[in-house]
């Protein structure tokens, strides 16, 4: 199963790399696309969740990276106002 690795910029510029264990992630979160941080959220809980149940549905078990990934980006989003932050998605190589 090909993983993902994703870069996320945040408001105030700085960039955390994320990683996807399923190209699943790319149903929900688009190369080059703005969002309002409580969507980003939502897209990247229900990718993550889905891409964990992929590796469980071929290896017999979730992905803890997948839910890890998906804590430190909550993590780092309470530091921003949650009404006016946009957080960048793009795709590294």
């Amino acid at each position: 199963m090909p993983s993902v690795t994703f870069t996320v910029r945040w408001p105030d510029g700085q960039k955390t790399a994320a990683y996807s264990p399923s190209t699943v992630i790319h149903q929900h979160l688009k190369h080059n696309v703005s969002y309002p941080i409580e969507e980003f959220l939502q897209r990247a809980e229900t990718a993550l969740d889905a891409a964990s149940e992929r590796v469980r549905e071929v290896k017999g078990f979730y992905c803890s990276a997948a839910m890890d990934t998906l804590s430190q980006l909550r993590q780092i989003s309470r530091s921003f106002s949650r009404g006016e932050v946009h957080v960048s998605f793009t795709q590294t190589p």
